[in-house]
């Protein structure tokens, strides 16, 4: 378990859950996260030896595997005030399944319920736990906010990305039409069900379009790279981002997703 260092009085100790598709495809989200976590007075770590939340098995059925990994986060996570993620598919992972997932495991079922009470997505962590102020970032566009389905119906975020997106000069925020409907990602899902998984972006894709916005944003980098490679093949030029990086002033050093690697 990671020794977490001691925080001055009044400074919370977070430790950021980074997960595995922002470190395999998008650093900057995880540097955004930290830059935003520590502007709000956190002492935050990233604790090395984090691997999967085990969301991707535990929706496959394989929860042996998925408990295997579990106990690995309960062991590095639960010496600290708070966990961040910057996504609420992961968050929702841990804050919301891991007690059901060691109901009956004496051992890890009181440390999954602390570790899950004391979990966060990073907007509402940021609005609702810091009350972070987001307006030294500077954006000009208006952007169309994509609410993923276990940030919004999971941990309940939904107002939290919006209003410190509000505080962001020179940007403005526009809702989809129909915002609660999945953008066909689902983790698994779009590999077991591709036909129907393309149709979802597509028509999440056709909503984000009559927005008239020229950004996509939104908290969870898969639902991103499953409606930015849409995005992409059909020849828009809407730019899509991780709300984060918009938070944290970081536009400047990365392309916009799909568009090219990290510069």
């Amino acid at each position: 378990m990671t020794d977490p260092v001691s925080a001055p009085a009044g400074r919370p100790r977070v430790a950021l859950f980074v997960t595995c598709l922002v470190d395999l495809y998008r650093p900057t989200v995880g540097f955004a996260a930290i830059q935003l976590l520590e502007e709000a007075g956190c002492i935050v770590e990233v604790p090395r030896a984090q691997t999967c939340c085990g969301q991707p098995a535990y929706n496959t059925g394989d929860r042996a595997t998925a408990a295997d990994l579990a106990r690995r986060v309960v062991d590095e996570f639960l010496g600290y005030d708070h966990v961040v993620a910057p996504s609420g598919s992961c968050a929702g992972m841990i804050a919301h399944h891991y007690p059901a997932l060691f109901a009956d495991d004496p051992e890890y079922r009181g440390k999954a319920e602390a570790l899950a009470a004391r979990t966060h997505e990073l907007t509402q962590f940021l609005a609702d736990v810091v009350r972070a102020d987001t307006t030294r970032a500077r954006y000009d566009g208006v952007a169309a906010y994509h609410d993923s389905c276990s940030g919004l119906r999971e941990l309940g975020v939904r107002v939290q990305p919006r209003r410190l997106l509000a505080a962001v000069p020179g940007l403005t925020v526009r809702d989809l039409a129909e915002p609660e409907l999945c953008c066909g990602f689902g983790g698994t899902f779009c590999v077991k069900y591709p036909d129907i998984s393309t149709r979802m972006v597509t028509d999440k894709v056709a909503d984000i379009r009559g927005t008239g916005a020229d950004t996509l944003l939104a908290g969870d980098m898969g639902c991103l790279l499953n409606m930015a490679g849409r995005l992409k093949r059909e020849g828009s030029e809407i730019r899509v981002r991780h709300v984060a990086e918009v938070l944290a002033g970081m536009t400047d050093r990365v392309a916009p997703i799909g568009e090219a690697e990290e510069r």
